[in-house]
């Protein structure tokens, strides 16, 4: 076998796919160390900060005007697809906004890795409950449990059911007294 060098070795390598794969195998190691719960509460508040600094990005570009549910449902399929996700609205109203997903912007990185799903939860949840005043992220399906597409649906009224699936956020004024 004839050797080659290494610039010229045609290797699946690049900046995308080796952060993807770090983004893996950390998330692996909290999920077998830590546990999936404690795992999810890392991601949790990695996504908090992500999803800060994703509204942010929006808002100097847009304005500081807050959006309505639909807005909101079409900046969060604007954003994953930006970041390589392939989500479309399902339905939208003034109560929930539901949305699907053909391709995870992990890619088959997130395969066994649902702690990542915390990220999808985060950013949708600060971004809807900053503009809309509160959200509940359900993730009802998801890629990285293995059923092949995702199924998020936000809730913007608090309904008071303490059982009902997902997280809750609150528009961060309103968590720290600020109205």
């Amino acid at each position: 076998m004839a050797q080659v060098n290494a610039a010229e070795a045609e290797i699946d390598l690049d900046a995308d796919l080796f952060m993807r794969q770090m983004l893996r195998e950390l998330t692996g190691m909290l999920q077998d160390i830590v546990g999936m719960e404690e795992a999810e509460g890392y991601i949790n508040s990695v996504g908090t900060a992500i999803g800060t600094w994703i509204e942010r990005k929006y808002r100097e570009e847009m304005g500081p005007v807050n959006l309505d549910p639909a807005q909101v449902a079409a900046l969060f399929v604007d954003l994953k697809d930006r970041i390589g996700g392939g989500f479309y609205v399902i339905s939208t109203d003034d109560d929930r906004i539901v949305l699907g997903n053909r391709r995870c912007p992990f890619g088959d990185k997130a395969a066994g890795r649902d702690s990542l799903c915390m990220m999808t939860s985060n950013v949708f949840g600060r971004i809807a409950a900053d503009h809309l005043g509160y959200a509940r992220v359900a993730l009802e399906q998801t890629i990285a449990r293995g059923d092949g597409h995702c199924r998020v649906v936000v809730d913007l009224k608090r309904d008071g059911d303490q059982d009902a699936d997902g997280k809750e956020y609150y528009r961060v004024e309103d968590a720290v007294g600020g109205g």
